[in-house]
């Protein structure tokens, strides 16, 4: 009894203080993940708490499952739209990416550590995919605004590189296990199997579940548990039949996130409540399993290989993945230094324990170091590399908050809130008058930190906070006409340096503008119109992308679906 007391005490004091320190971490510029790895390694047997944890097995245990859990979350908050710009880029990136990756790391390692080159690859291996909470972690935050096509790209390679590292990293141990006996067309077989089962059990899984939902009639706070143990569900089933459950898992929150389920916003709140918890107690146990001390002889050629994954494999990975997809140089650039390394290494890491492999015990800590260098030197510096690069985009949208709203026979409902700027063109407009569809509601408007009755709204004022009950259809439009134009002028002057200072008429010929602005453009520009001419050299557009005519700049300013609606022109800075 007095064990188990001093448990809940001690795991209660760990989540305090990782909750409590992720308060300071984005003043201080630490990537959040990296404060739950230390709290893990202060309360550990080399820091002040002192905890002797080696658990090798129990620690796979929870590492797997809280994957499970952040993948199934990453996905229900995944849009579907996002696969039309990023499927294919992001698959090759899980595919070739990690391959090229795990050959390039892996040689280097086996030299590096004079260890033979079938181990040296099984640490290629175990680092080669980048990790889905740390990416979600990054991508879900508000301090890197970037285009749609970086986004989905780093959030679907994060989503579905895992199977591929984890296959990589089961091949080569049972070839070390038993290499007479092992056959390349086994490990064919086991890919297929990965890949297979976990596409198909993840898509239908979700559409079960979905289907599920919508015909159960629970009390309001079973519906998120019955998806969360449902995602469970699926990612175990996958697993027992040898197939990949963490891409079941991130699949199946992807088909469940894109249907109109009862109940979806408190399902979201809950999970992401869920997935925070998961990321705490997964970071934090990895963190209690190392022995710091026994980092250090490793050091210097773990931190070598980490260089080497950095600025090498990384980099090379993503140059061959992208080269079929025409991806500017710098969102390449940007792409490769932002593969972070998080929990899935240290995870499997754990296998070679598992399998006893005489080596171990050297693959767990240079595993370890090399997560360690990744989250300081490049989750430290992923916004400073996206303005670095051009690619942090201004905010454009005057959203304060959002919250999913379940009505009695309806799905598919929010309450969203906008803040109304200084210089809102809406100032002075009366509710009636708002430029929004008939089926928006308008629920208050908070006035001075008071939310003030019907009869004295009036017309709107700088300051006011807005909240409508909205379709998520609608949401894009009701961003659009809240949108921050003019809330501070530091805002304005970044949307200008970013999109351009003035407008070009979509309709107007490309040759005109060539004209107008003495432009060189080739000989296929002469039958076109500035937009046909912008989509025949970047074929697949989104917000954001430039197209550099000279000493200028044509740069997407908004997209309808995949047609553009309007382009700037960004004179030279």
């Amino acid at each position: 009894m007095e064990i188990a007391n001093h448990l809940i005490l001690v795991g209660g004091l760990l989540f305090i203080v990782s909750i409590l320190a992720s308060v300071l971490s984005p003043r201080l510029g630490v990537p959040l993940l990296l404060v739950f790895l230390i709290v893990g390694m202060l309360a550990g047997e080399d820091g002040p708490g002192g905890i002797q944890f080696h658990d090798y097995g129990l620690a796979n245990l929870a590492g797997t499952t809280a994957l499970a859990v952040v993948l199934f979350d990453g996905g229900m908050r995944t849009r579907m739209a996002t696969f039309r710009v990023g499927l294919r880029p992001a698959v090759s990136l899980a595919s070739v990416g990690v391959l090229v990756t795990t050959g390039v790391v892996g040689t280097f390692a086996a030299w590096v550590l004079h260890l033979p080159l079938i181990e040296g690859m099984l640490i290629g291996a175990i680092v080669g995919s980048t990790d889905a909470a740390a990416v979600f972690s990054l991508l879900h935050s508000n301090a890197v605004h970037l285009n749609e096509r970086i986004t989905s790209a780093l959030e679907i390679e994060s989503g579905t590189n895992d199977p591929m590292a984890v296959f990589l990293t089961l091949g080569l141990l049972q070839y070390l296990q038993a290499p007479q006996a092992y056959h390349w067309y086994e490990a064919l077989i086991f890919l297929v199997q990965q890949m297979g089962l976990g596409v198909l059990i993840g898509v239908y899984g979700g559409r079960a579940l979905a289907w599920a939902l919508n015909r159960l009639n629970l009390s309001d706070s079973l519906y998120p548990l019955m998806a969360l143990f449902s995602g469970l569900f699926i990612f175990g089933v996958t697993s027992s039949l040898h197939g990949s459950g963490f891409l079941a898992a991130y699949l199946a929150g992807v088909v469940l996130g894109n249907r109109k389920v009862r109940a979806f916003g408190g399902i979201r709140r809950f999970h992401d409540g869920v997935a925070w918890a998961s990321q705490i107690g997964m970071f934090v146990i990895l963190g209690l399993l190392v022995t710091p001390s026994k980092l250090l002889p490793v050091a210097i050629p773990a931190l070598l290989i980490s260089l080497v994954l950095i600025l090498v494999a990384r980099p090379l990975a993503v140059a061959l993945a992208l080269s079929p997809f025409r991806f500017p140089l710098r969102e390449q650039t940007y792409i490769a230094w932002v593969g972070l390394r998080g929990s899935v290494p240290i995870v499997l890491a754990t296998f070679p324990y598992l399998a006893g492999i005489d080596n171990a015990a050297l693959l767990f800590n240079v595993a370890f170091f090399i997560v360690l260098v990744s989250l300081v030197v490049q989750g430290w510096s992923v916004g400073p590399m996206a303005r670095l690069l051009g690619l942090q985009m201004p905010a454009t949208t005057a959203l304060v908050h959002r919250s999913d709203f379940d009505l009695p026979g309806t799905r598919g409902y929010e309450i969203v809130s906008y803040l109304i700027g200084e210089n809102s063109p809406l100032i002075g407009l009366k509710s009636k008058n708002l430029p929004v569809e008939d089926t928006s509601r308008i629920v208050c408007i908070s006035r001075r930190g008071k939310v003030i009755s019907y009869r004295e709204w009036g017309t709107l004022r700088a300051g006011d906070y807005i909240a409508l009950l909205a379709s998520q259809d609608e949401l894009p439009k009701l961003d659009e006409t809240f949108r921050a134009d003019g809330v501070a002028p530091k805002r304005e002057a970044a949307e200008a340096r970013f999109f351009g200072e003035f407008q070009i008429d979509l309709r107007a010929p490309a040759m005109a503008l060539a004209d107008a602005y003495g432009l060189d453009l080739p000989e296929s520009a002469k039958t076109r119109n500035v937009a046909e001419f912008f989509k025949s050299v970047i074929p697949k557009p989104v917000v954001g992308d430039r197209l550099r005519l000279g000493e200028m700049e044509l740069v997407v300013k908004k997209m309808n679906g995949e047609k553009i609606t309007e382009i700037g022109l960004r004179l030279p800075h």
